[in-house]
């Protein structure tokens, strides 16, 4: 059985890997004799009426085995996949874009890659609250079920991955490299819990570098495997908003979180809004978008039942959603400035307080 799952995806790989063979051009000879096999097979003059002669010879060439054995080797990682248009765990969500890849490099659990997903994404010069809303949401969102989808850039992207992590629904990270590579380096951590616990996508070969012009390519994956698109934070010239443009011609949903009309990271989410894509406040406006969804809220219980727990939660209360200093906290709440500080820290670790400029602290959840 092995052996003719090799014989298909060797053919499978020749074709993604032939230089000059565009995505559309390969769907099409796909469709028209019938398997990868078939396509290899087939003779040159066949060949041309739907490539160049020389992207032709290629084809008919085939890729040299030891093009094709890295590959083969990488697979021997049981944690290591490869999926195709014709296998039943493709993600079928991306069947229904223009343009869904050949094929799919995955590293870590293929059961994710048909879950109700949402895509979270936005800049990567991101506010603290920014990230910390992007976390917050993602977990929320993660514990009702949804697989938190995004590009593990710095800001925004890493902040959703974590907090979805943190989730029961996990999360899948697509990125514009081969997956023999992490970028950005500074997320190397990440890239290794999202391995253990989520995934790992490309469509890009093993040991493609991180070039600019494969970013915007792959947006197209992280909107088309989603049922919808949150952008938390976003400039103007945001490559968010090329994925949020991509959700909306793929007929999926798009969110955005409102931010201070004075700042540079909101005008793009305030953009989106003015153009149709629902204002949303809490993970539960985006949750009544999908029937049978709800959040879920887990605790440990043992941490419930601490005194510290409950002092910490009830701290919460008088943070409220306005923010504020720890000296008017201190005045509310009767604690000293230094049982304060602990318990801020243990919150704004959570995720469930933000810290900003001039000593200021605002709940988030």
């Amino acid at each position: 059985m092995r052996m003719v799952v090799d014989v298909s995806l060797k053919a499978w790989l020749t074709l993604s890997l032939t230089r000059g063979l565009g995505g559309e051009s390969a769907r099409r000879m796909l469709k028209e004799f019938g398997s990868p096999e078939a396509v290899i097979s087939a003779s040159i003059s066949s060949l041309k009426s739907f490539v160049k002669p020389e992207v032709a010879a290629e084809i008919s060439a085939g890729i040299a085995k030891d093009a094709i054995a890295p590959t083969l080797a990488w697979l021997e990682d049981s944690s290591n996949h490869i999926f195709t248009l014709a296998d039943d765990d493709y993600p079928r969500a991306l069947l229904n874009i223009p343009d869904p890849p050949l094929l799919l490099y995955v590293k870590g659990r293929p059961d994710l890659l048909n879950r109700t997903a949402l895509a979270v994404v936005g800049s990567r010069n991101a506010t603290p609250q920014g990230i910390g809303n992007a976390e917050a949401f993602a977990k929320t969102l993660s514990d009702a079920g949804m697989c938190i989808i995004s590009g593990m850039a710095h800001g925004i992207d890493a902040a959703a991955h974590r907090g979805a992590l943190k989730g029961q629904g996990s999360s899948i990270a697509i990125v514009g490299t081969g997956l023999d590579k992490v970028y950005p380096a500074a997320n190397r951590d990440l890239a290794h819990a999202l391995a253990q616990q989520g995934a790992l996508i490309s469509e890009f070969p093993l040991g493609t570098p991180p070039l600019a012009a494969n970013f915007p390519r792959r947006n197209r994956i992280i909107s088309g495997m989603s049922a919808g698109c949150l952008v938390v934070e976003a400039g103007l010239q945001s490559g968010s908003l090329i994925t949020a443009r991509l959700a909306l011609e793929q007929g999926r949903e798009v969110f955005a979180i409102p931010g201070s009309i004075h700042a540079p990271q909101s005008k793009g989410s305030h953009s989106l809004i003015k153009q149709g894509a629902k204002l949303v406040e809490t993970a539960q406006d985006i949750l009544e978008e999908f029937n049978g969804l709800r959040p879920r809220l887990v605790h440990n219980p043992a941490d419930m039942g601490s005194d510290e727990r409950k002092k910490d939660l009830a701290l919460l209360d008088h943070i409220g959603f306005d923010p504020a200093d720890i000296d008017t906290l201190s005045a509310r709440s009767g604690l000293t400035v230094a049982e304060l500080s602990a318990m801020l820290l243990a919150l704004e670790l959570e995720g469930l307080i933000s810290t900003l400029p001039g000593g200021l602290y605002q709940r988030i959840q």
